[in-house]
C-alpha cells in the first residue's frame, strides 16, 4: 500500500464531505481513507489505480484533488 495525501479544493460541508467519502470508497485499492474539509489521507495498492485516477474520482463528484507533494 502507498500513501497518499491530496488537498481538495471546494469542500466546505458535511455534504462535500460525504460526497468525497463516497467517490474514494468505491475506488478499488484504497483503504485507511480518512477525509476532512479540504483534505484525505489514504493509502492505496498502485497495482490497481493510480493517483491520476484518484484525482478524477475526487473531479467527478465536483471537486479539484492535488496531491500533496510532501507526503
Amino acid at each position: 500500500m502507498t500513501p497518499l495525501t491530496l488537498h481538495i479544493e471546494g469542500m466546505s460541508c458535511g455534504h462535500c464531505l460525504n460526497a468525497v467519502n463516497r467517490a474514494l470508497s468505491a475506488l478499488p485499492g484504497v483503504a485507511d481513507l480518512r477525509v476532512r474539509i479540504g483534505r484525505a489521507d489514504l493509502n492505496y495498492d498502485p497495482a490497481q489505480l493510480d493517483c491520476a485516477r484518484i484525482a478524477s474520482a475526487v473531479t467527478a463528484a465536483g471537486y479539484r484533488a492535488t496531491p500533496d507533494p510532501a507526503a
